[in-house]
């Protein structure tokens, strides 16, 4: 009996003051000192590394994904980015890039348009210079753009689009020619201009007209 009470004695000595390495790692080994930044090409690493310094201050291992999100939501360039954790001190962040289409003019704002509908915050980049330009308020542009893309339309042709308040849509050129698209159901005289291309006329005209129900009016 004295023999077990001795060694539950001895047992509980052992456990109120022996202090686990694992825990003194975390606490001290574990703070973020370096951040990498990969795979992009438009927003600048040290702009990010910026934002993200408050991380030097964090844990690697209780690393909240959630304040990283917060303070690159005004990033507008970022689609979305993956993290890794290179263990003991660094971290490493992957980013995907938004895909500019167009360049939206605005009421004297300049914004770009991705290729998911998304605005980005304008930044003048030279290789985007000779996106197509969206004027207007852009509703709709990323429907319109879809269908483009599905009826194969030759979207390398187009320079401009104009949107009206009355809900519809001009497109222009590189060679001046005009589209002038109806409200809805405009599918069709897109598809009909396509095919027009393929008339020996077709260069004697500026003007495709398609805003009067099944007519075309050139000029």
């Amino acid at each position: 009996m004295k023999k077990s009470l001795l060694g539950l004695v001895i047992l509980f000595i052992l456990l109120t003051t022996y202090t686990p390495k694992f825990n003194f790692i975390i606490n001290s080994n574990l703070y973020i000192q370096k951040i990498k930044i990969e795979n992009n090409s438009i927003i600048r690493s040290d702009k990010i590394k910026e934002k993200l310094s408050f991380l030097y201050r964090e844990n690697l291992f209780f690393l909240n994904i959630k304040d990283i999100e917060e303070n690159l939501k005004s990033e507008t360039f970022i689609e979305s980015f993956s993290i890794k954790k290179i263990y003991p001190n660094t971290l490493k962040l992957i980013i995907v890039e938004k895909k500019p289409i167009a360049i939206l003019h605005n009421k004297k704002k300049k914004f770009y348009i991705s290729d998911k509908g998304h605005l980005i915050n304008f930044i003048d980049i030279k290789r985007y210079n000779d996106l197509p330009t969206v004027f207007g308020n852009g509703r709709n542009f990323y429907s319109l753009y879809k269908d483009l893309q599905n009826i194969k339309f030759p979207l390398a042709m187009i320079k401009s689009f104009y949107f009206f308040e009355s809900g519809r849509w001009d497109l222009i050129m590189h060679d001046d020619k005009v589209i002038k698209l109806p409200i809805t159901n405009y599918l069709p005289s897109l598809k009909n201009f396509i095919l027009s291309k393929s008339n020996n006329n077709f260069n004697n005209y500026k003007i495709f007209d398609y805003r009067i129900k099944d007519q075309l009016i050139l000029n």
